[in-house]
Parts: structure tokens; C-alpha cells; sequence
């Protein structure tokens, strides 16, 4: 089965429409890590990703045969682009079913190539299903974004490139994996002619079907995926794709949002390129790995998958990447409510950069300061100003790690609303589109009052919402229920500390 694979891989074809994408050495990263850091550009293909090679050369095989009235495929991302481009060079219609959360960007890429745009549900999973339904209808060819032994086999002549560009010892190729075709293809190449190079597969933490696959010996479902590294934002691995990886694949590591925002910071500083968050995956995976491993003098491969970014969300990107590479740690500090105590705070935090600093009166007795503080030495750092404040009899709660209060807090430091009973407060992802919001008021807001309402739009397919609920203890079961029927992803957050520290009626 590998020999039928390294033929199919050799013997692709891709190059109609995609280039040989250069390998960069990355500078600064590699100064800073200690080790040769290399980036394969597939960034700076066609559709500024990868994709194009496995979708054209699926199509081309698909046109030499008798018949085809069409494809078809769902996608909300890179493969809805190269397959429109292939459809476009090859002069075969093309439908690309994509879920309504689409960022326009990527609507507009696909029709730009001549090919039919269908918006259909909020997620992929009703997208690929009315894309089915449509083939089956319309004697369309499906054309799946993965898990096709084509598509893999375009996606591995990245590997080949590689291997031909770089010829002297490597020690380690990082890939991304979101369904598997591209590190399936990549890793079959690679360990056929460079055993002894480690392929090791990089996930985003809230998205890893494939390590929770290793972990069982065989594919999962994953319950839910997470939102901001939406390019692999897959639930379970395919079928082709994890019979082939799991057999040339050494490792894989799974990475943070922060860790990403810090990786697209990190590619952007080397290459003034901006990837999108699944496009940085692999360099990630660099960093995790050097950080665990402790090696040095290595050459160390990513496959930077792709660049298209939804410009608003760098506000996230940028908020996030100083916390994912540990320059900025975040605290909740309570201090006494008296004259001079707040100078005093200050001149123990010293003359650190701060990044953000609310004050904000409790009560009589005690105010809270919500800081964020510039770091030179990482974590270490953070550990010693707080371990600081403490000696100092000040109670610290360290929130470089708390997600709603990265998210929703630091945004809204305010006081508590000591008059308000009863309240519980949830977090929420919901399809960002027009109305959403508003259906989501008139869903949430019929039968319990809202206390608390925070809401950010990072330009991303899903909304983030904190709403506060005033729920009477004999209703929660209730309200729990109603929640899971809502169909909304949602957390319990009445118990997080930074809630209880900054806005709830009391502080724990």
C-alpha cells in the first residue's frame, strides 16, 4: 500500500496551478529557540494555502474519465478555494456548498473563480450534507476535502519538495492536522525515503481528534471542536487519512490559542507574512516541542499551511500572542480600601511594563486591581512577583490561564452588583451571522432575566457571549436543561474566580 502511494504522490498532478513553494529559514525564531528553524511556504500559494494540490489533482484524475457533469464539495475554507481554481483551469463546473458563517472573504475568493457558491447551515457537518444530497441530485461528483486517496496523494508532493530542497540532515518535519490528507500524504513520502526524519503532527488543543485517535488506536468523535483554528476545526480524522497516518507518524503535540497567536507573531516577525491561526499550527508545534525536549542545534521543518486570515481577527491575535509566548501575565490583586495602599501595590509591582491595570472600588474595606504585566523571563517571572504580593499579605489570583477572563473580563471590570440575587453566569458560542445575536436574546432572555451581557465580535464564524442569568436555586436543573436544548456550545461559569473576584454579588 505505501508503494501504491509514493507512485500516486510522485506521479500528481499539481503543478498547473500551484508552485514549488520556497523553504525560508527563519532568523530570529531559529536564534531564539536555538535551533534551524525552517518554514515551507505554502502560505504564498495560488489560494494562499496548500489545499489547491490535493483538490486539482483530484480533479484532473476526476477529467480524464468519461462523463463528469460536475463536482461539488463543502467546505468553509481552503479546499472551497482550490477546488474552485480547479474547476476554473480545467473548465468544469464547480458548486461549493459552504455553512452561512463563512466569512465573506472566502465567499468572495470562491466565486471570483467562477464557481457556484451555496450557502446552507452554520456548520460544516450541514454543509457536506446538503452538498451530498445535491450530488446525488444533480449526478454531481462529491469531492471530499480529505480523506480521498487523490487528495492525499496531492497534498504529499509538499514532502517531496521538501526532501529535494533540503538535502542535508533533518531532524524533525511539523505538519498540521486537521482531517489528516495533508500529513497522511506528507508523512508516507517522508518516511519512505528519510525514515529516520520524526514526523510529528500539531493539533490545536480543543480541536485534536487525531491525538485523541492515538491515544484509543482508532478514530473518535470528538463531542465538540474549537472555533479560532477553524482550518482544522474537524471532529473526527477520516477514514483513509488515519489509516495512513497512524502508520508513519511518530508524535503529536497539541498546541493553545495563545500559543498560536504567538506562533503567527513569531512567522509574522521572520516573514512580515500573516498566517491564518491553522497556518501556524506547525510552528507552534516548534516551540512546544523545543520548550519539552530541551534540544538545541536541531533542524527543525514546518509546514506553514495557509494564510487566510479574516483581517479582524487580528485584534484577537494580537491580544493574545504576548500572553501565548509568556511576555504579559495577567492578575487579580485585592488590596485594602484605605489612603495609600493603592501607591503601595504599585511600588511593589516596580517598574514593569503594564499592560493593563483596573482599579476599581469593592466596598469599605477592600478594592481589586485587575493587572496585566509586561514579562522579560516568562512564567518564572510572574511566579516571583506573585509569590512577591504574597509574602506581602496580598491575595493574588494568577489569570494567564483563565479563558473567560482573557476573553470577557478584562474587558468589563466594573465592581459587583451586590443588589442582584440569584445570579449564574454561562459563557456561549454560537454561529456568527446576521440576526444571530438577536436570536439569541430572544431565545435566552424569554424566561429568566439577564443580569450581565458581554459580547465581542473577533471576526471569526462564532460569536463569544458572557451573559449573567438570575436563576432561583430550585430552577437550575431546569435552566441546565434548557440550555442543552438551545443547541448552543455553553459553560457553567458561576464558580470561576475571576467572576467571583470582579463581578459577582460576592467575593469568594
Amino acid at each position: 500500500m505505501t508503494q501504491k502511494y509514493i507512485e500516486k504522490i510522485l506521479s500528481a498532478r499539481v503543478y498547473d496551478v500551484a508552485i514549488e513553494s520556497p523553504l525560508d529559514y527563519a532568523r530570529r525564531l531559529s536564534a531564539r529557540l536555538d535551533n534551524r528553524i525552517l518554514l515551507k511556504r505554502e502560505d504564498l500559494q495560488p489560494v494562499f494555502s496548500f489545499k489547491l494540490r490535493g483538490a486539482y489533482n483530484k480533479l484532473y484524475q476526476l477529467s480524464r474519465k468519461p462523463g463528469l457533469k460536475g463536482v461539488i464539495t463543502a467546505s468553509a475554507g481552503n479546499h472551497a478555494q482550490g477546488l474552485a481554481l480547479a474547476a476554473n483551469k480545467l473548465g468544469v463546473k464547480a458548486i461549493i456548498v459552504m455553512p452561512k458563517t463563512t466569512p465573506d472573504i472566502k465567499v468572495d475568493a470562491v466565486r471570483s473563480y467562477g464557481a457556484k457558491a451555496v450557502l446552507v447551515g452554520d456548520t460544516y457537518d450541514e454543509a457536506s450534507e446538503h452538498a451530498l444530497e445535491l450530488a446525488d441530485k444533480e449526478g454531481l461528483t462529491f469531492i471530499h476535502p480529505y480523506d480521498d486517496p487523490d487528495v492525499i496523494a496531492g497534498q504529499g508532493t509538499v514532502a517531496v519538495e521538501i526532501l529535494r530542497q533540503y538535502t542535508d540532515n533533518i531532524d524533525a518535519i511539523f505538519i498540521p492536522v486537521g482531517g489528516g490528507g495533508l500529513i497522511a500524504g506528507m508523512a508516507t513520502f517522508i518516511k519512505y525515503l528519510r525514515p529516520e526524519v520524526k514526523v510529528i503532527g500539531v493539533e490545536a488543543a480543543d480541536s485534536a481528534c487525531f491525538a485523541a485517535a492515538m491515544q484509543k488506536n482508532r478514530r473518535v468523535v470528538l463531542s465538540q471542536v474549537g472555533l479560532f483554528a477553524d482550518g482544522v476545526a474537524v471532529k473526527q480524522m477520516g477514514r483513509e487519512t488515519w489509516r495512513v497516518a497512524r502508520q508513519v507518524v511518530d508524535e503529536v503535540i497539541t498546541v493553545n490559542t495563545d500559543e498560536i497567536c504567538a506562533a503567527i507573531k513569531d512567522i509574522f516577525d521572520d516573514t512580515r507574512s500573516i498566517m491564518e491561526p491553522a497556518g501556524a499550527l506547525a510552528v507552534a508545534g516548534i516551540k512546544k516541542y523545543v520548550e519539552d525536549k530541551k534540544v538545541t542545534q536541531q533542524t527543525l521543518i514546518s509546514i506553514n499551511s495557509g494564510a487566510n486570515m479574516n483581517f479582524d481577527r487580528l485584534r484577537h491575535v494580537s491580544e493574545r500572542a504576548e500572553l501565548g509566548e509568556h511576555r504579559e501575565g495577567l492578575i487579580g490583586v485585592t488590596i485594602p480600601e484605605k489612603p495609600g495602599s493603592f501607591l503601595r501595590f504599585c511600588r511593589l509591582i516596580g517598574k514593569k511594563g503594564i499592560t493593563e491595570f483596573n482599579y476599581r472600588y469593592s466596598d469599605d474595606t477592600t478594592a481589586h486591581v485587575f493587572a496585566g504585566i509586561q514579562l522579560a523571563d516568562g512564567l518564572p517571572e510572574l511566579d516571583a512577583l506573585v509569590e512577591k504580593l504574597r509574602e506581602k499579605e496580598y491575595a493574588v489570583l494568577c489569570m494567564s490561564d483563565n479563558e473567560m477572563a482573557k476573553l470577557h473580563v478584562r474587558h468589563m471590570v466594573g465592581g459587583h452588583a451586590n443588589q442582584i440575587e440569584n445570579e449564574v453566569l454561562y459563557r456561549f458560542e454560537f454561529p456568527e451571522r446576521p440576526g444571530a445575536l438577536l436570536d439569541f436574546l430572544a431565545h435566552i432572555g424569554k424566561r429568566w432575566n439577564i443580569s450581565l451581557f458581554h459580547y465581542r465580535n473577533h471576526g471569526a464564524a462564532f460569536g463569544r457571549v458572557l451573559v449573567g442569568l438570575q436563576v432561583p436555586a430550585d430552577e437550575r436543573k431546569q435552566v441546565k436543561q434548557f440550555l442543552d436544548e438551545l443547541g448552543y456550545n455553553w459553560w457553567d461559569e458561576s464558580d470561576n474566580k475571576a467572576y467571583q473576584m470582579f463581578l459577582g454579588s460576592a467575593v469568594v
